[in-house]
């Protein structure tokens, strides 16, 4: 089955899409931010960003999920600066100290295809939010050599309704983080307005677009969602909200993936309640709640379905 994306480049709207977003890139709103800053004509906005992507390293990545890294690795390029500020990041050197090159819509394509040649089950965008324009636009110089791998958008989850609905047929395989539960820690820990709706809103919009994840017979993800939480000390990210939101709104059959790996990095030193790894206690009683949380949902369907049948 050809990839959508393809489709969309042989009727021509691939490049409506592109028209369309960089337009948007005239006044930006690629983000919830709205700076309405003139990115094509050099203005910086939140993201620090101008017209052409800024990219930090390339290559296969093997720390993925498993389903994306498969034998050879999922084929990562890391995005320089983002349009959150968590004071807690693991990879705060590049998302927030600006470490990387700025890089032409060409080279960009040509990293696409480097990573196809080299045999990577798929492209990884990390934090491609604020370059979604740059991405599309290198995807059509990059099908015409041949590119024909499943694109990965791996972002925080602040994303933009509008563009996501724009990207429709593009993205095989959406991996948002859905980072809190609750709008004021966002706001205090990530310094992101109104986040815990708007990911609510992204995450489904996903979804919708590509449903559970879906793989070959080798095990190797093709398309859908996976939807990542990271566990935070003192239950700050919220995790029983997101938790049920998950089960409830989207899928029980979600892949999900809560993750363990919190430590304090960057400026969480200055937040006493984050100045700590989590405890094998704190991850537990989410995995738990998830489980749990599955388990009610099924008995309420027998039920359900008994009293239907009864009735």
């Amino acid at each position: 089955m050809e990839r959508e994306y393809l489709t969309l480049h042989k009727t021509g709207r691939l490049k409506e899409i592109i028209n369309e977003l960089y337009k948007i890139l005239e006044e930006c709103s690629l983000c919830p931010r709205e700076c309405k800053v003139n990115r094509l004509k050099g203005e910086k906005g939140y993201c620090r960003s101008g017209k052409l992507p800024i990219v930090s390293s390339i290559g296969p990545h093997f720390g993925e999920e498993p389903p994306l890294v498969g034998y050879f690795g999922s084929g990562t390029i890391f995005f320089t600066n983002c349009n959150l500020s968590c004071v807690y990041c693991q990879n705060y050197s590049i998302s927030q100290l600006k470490e990387g090159e700025e890089i032409s819509i060409e080279k960009l394509a040509e990293y696409m295809l480097y990573l196809q040649k080299i045999g990577t089950h798929n492209v990884n965008f990390v934090t491609p939010t604020h370059f979604v324009p740059q991405i599309v636009s290198a995807l059509e110089i990059a099908i015409n050599d041949g590119f024909n791998l499943p694109l990965v958008y791996n972002s925080s989850g602040y994303d933009s309704l509008n563009v996501i609905k724009l990207c429709k047929g593009i993205f095989d395989i959406y991996m948002p983080d859905f980072k809190y539960g609750n709008d004021e820690n966002a706001l205090k820990y990530s310094n992101a307005p109104n986040y815990t709706k708007i990911a609510r809103e992204v995450i489904k919009e996903m979804y919708n677009q590509v449903g559970n994840l879906k793989v070959n017979d080798s095990g190797i993800a093709t398309s859908g969602l996976i939807i990542r939480h990271l566990v935070l000390p003192n239950n700050i990210a919220d995790s029983f909200k997101v938790i049920k939101f998950i089960l409830e709104e989207i899928s029980e059959s979600v892949y999900l993936n809560i993750m363990d790996q919190y430590r304090p990095t960057y400026k969480a030193y200055n937040y006493p309640e984050l100045n700590r790894n989590i405890t094998k206690k704190e991850f537990e009683e989410v995995i738990d709640a998830f489980n749990k949380g599955k388990i009610r949902r099924k008995r309420r369907k027998i039920l359900s379905t008994l009293c239907n049948e009864k009735y």
